[in-house]
């Protein structure tokens, strides 16, 4: 044998080893993992949509049930007669009469205001006119008037020529309707303060003095 033989099939042999254990790691079982489950995006619930992302409007607030419609807080009364700034002026409801004649600028310098009550409770709609003399009506006024609202006749005549307001009107223009003297003008004046004001010409009927007779000649000559 050839010295080199030996060598050549050494060589030969281990590159048959070096096969089989190629050939025995290529197939040896190995262990396979189960794939994980993948979550069903379709049945998955959508979220909320975002009204800040998405644009679409938010809640609209609506007010509590009960709960007063914006700006029924407010009060509109007519302040005309001697004041800076007269005119229709808006108040908080539950205003006075002194807070209607600051919102009109203030009384002129000079001008009397002895029967006018300024602690009085104002209500919606009404006129306060300042430092009018009996007999002269106020300017513009149609239907009615306020303190200084016009008398046509002298005390126990016709009455005035147009409606009397019972919480505007002073003692002595209260004198100037049918029936009506110092006694029973002073109690309706102690009526209105007391109570806050007439809410309706009915309410004469509690005043002290004022039968049904007496009201049936009033009502159609005074207003709230």
């Amino acid at each position: 044998m050839a010295p080199r033989t030996p060598v050549v099939l050494g060589l030969v042999l281990l590159a048959a080893v070096a096969v089989a254990t190629v050939h025995f790691w290529s197939v040896r079982p190995e262990a396979v993992r189960a794939p994980e489950p993948v979550a069903d995006e379709a049945a998955a619930p959508a979220p909320p949509p975002d009204p800040l992302r998405s644009g679409a409007p938010g809640p609209v607030s609506r007010p509590a049930s009960g709960e007063p419609p914006s700006g029924s807080g407010q009060i509109v009364v007519d302040v005309s007669g001697k004041v800076h700034r007269p005119g229709v002026r808006r108040l908080p409801a539950g205003s006075r009469v002194e807070d209607a004649l600051e919102a009109a600028g203030g009384v002129r310098a000079g001008t009397d205001v002895t029967g006018l009550n300024r602690a009085r409770v104002l209500v919606d709609g009404e006129q306060v006119a300042v430092g009018l003399p009996p007999g002269l009506p106020v300017a513009g006024a149609t239907g009615g008037g306020g303190i200084g609202s016009g008398a046509a006749g002298a005390q126990g005549g016709a009455g005035p020529s147009v409606p009397l307001s019972l919480n505007t009107a002073t003692a002595e223009q209260l004198e100037t309707l049918p029936g009506v003297g110092p006694v029973l003008a002073q109690h309706m004046i102690d009526y209105r303060t007391e109570n806050n004001g007439f809410r309706s010409v009915d309410e004469l009927r509690q005043v002290n003095g004022i039968g049904d007779r007496r009201f049936a000649d009033l009502q159609p000559l005074v207003r709230p």
